[in-house]
């Protein structure tokens, strides 16, 4: 391990943030005028990666989902995770799209797609990207994704092994009964507490808090989860910021935490996943993965993406693109 992981896994252990602090962090936002400085739209963005990505939609499962696609060769669908948006992907997506082509998805809830009342659970979620698969005119996808987007390529291969080629799940895996053993205060020494777990199953009280003010939050996560802040930048921060500054943003992403529930009854019913699977995690998450994802699959290989917080594709792009290549072919 390197010194700065050292560093930034002491610097983890100290933080055990509990309600309390999720509050003071919220309402420390007052200070600041509401609302983010004007970002570029999704097609604005796609346009400035390399590879001919374009912006586009797709009504699929009652829902309207906004994707972006470049490249060519065997689809590769990318499920981003909270809170952030399809533009978390944009550090491996022009070299990824040599060899594939890449298809980064804003989740039902996220971003330019709709955000319906319901339908946040991941067994529905992955409904979705299936009906998205089938629209494009694909019979199997690759499947990779971070953090909530995992639990929906996880749901995807266990409900749709048909059309699953290969998934890939980066830090993350999908909710079990294990999310009701995380207390409510953390623990001295432990390296991360996951407050915002609880703080999203709240009603109506997070968009009262967040509306306007998602960059407090925002900077918060990547102040904190991430090895080397400055790997995501002021910049990319406003974009992610903006896509969960409305009261409607903030409700849609905090339903896929209020659906944890029943994603957990669900898994209940999976059987192992029978796609190739690839676990890729950071410095504080590999050891739960290679711990956890043998068990749910028939054929895993988890690799460490060394020197990385939470954001794996941003922090540590050239290390991701190379394990995803060896592993897709």
């Amino acid at each position: 391990m390197t010194e700065e992981s050292r560093s930034f896994l002491n610097r983890r252990s100290m933080l055990t943030l509990g309600a309390g602090a999720a509050a003071a962090l919220v309402a420390s936002a007052g200070i600041a005028e509401a609302g983010q400085p004007n970002t570029p739209g999704d097609a604005e963005l796609a346009r400035s990666l390399p590879g001919g990505f374009r912006s586009a939609y797709a009504q699929v499962n009652g829902v309207r989902l906004h994707y972006v696609a470049g490249g060519r060769g065997e689809p590769l669908i990318l499920l981003p995770g909270w809170p952030e948006t399809w533009w978390q992907y944009r550090k491996i997506m022009p070299t990824l799209a040599k060899r594939y082509r890449v298809i980064a998805v804003d989740l039902r809830g996220m971003g330019g797609s709709d955000k319906p009342q319901g339908g946040y659970d991941k067994k529905t979620m992955a409904r979705d990207i299936f009906e998205l698969v089938r629209a494009l005119g694909y019979r199997q996808a690759h499947i990779a994704a971070h953090d909530i987007g995992a639990m929906v390529a996880f749901s995807f291969a266990a409900n749709h092994p048909e059309a699953t080629k290969t998934v890939t799940l980066m830090d993350v895996s999908h909710p079990d009964e294990s999310l009701y053993q995380i207390p409510m205060l953390a623990p001295p020494g432990q390296p991360v507490h996951v407050w915002w777990f609880a703080f999203n199953q709240v009603a109506t009280l997070p968009e009262q808090l967040l509306a306007g003010r998602a960059r407090f939050l925002v900077d918060w996560m990547f102040d904190h989860l991430v090895a080397d802040p400055a790997s995501i930048g002021d910049r990319d921060r406003a974009i992610y910021a903006a896509a969960y500054d409305r009261p409607d943003a903030i409700r849609a992403g905090n339903g896929w935490y209020q659906a944890f529930g029943q994603d957990i009854e669900d898994q209940k019913a999976y059987g192992k996943i029978t796609a190739p699977m690839l676990g890729l995690g950071s410095e504080f998450n590999y050891d739960y993965l290679a711990a956890v994802l043998p068990s749910k699959a028939v054929d895993v290989r988890v690799r460490k993406i060394a020197g990385s917080g939470h954001f794996v594709a941003e922090e540590q792009p050239r290390a991701v693109i190379d394990e995803l290549q060896a592993f897709l072919g």
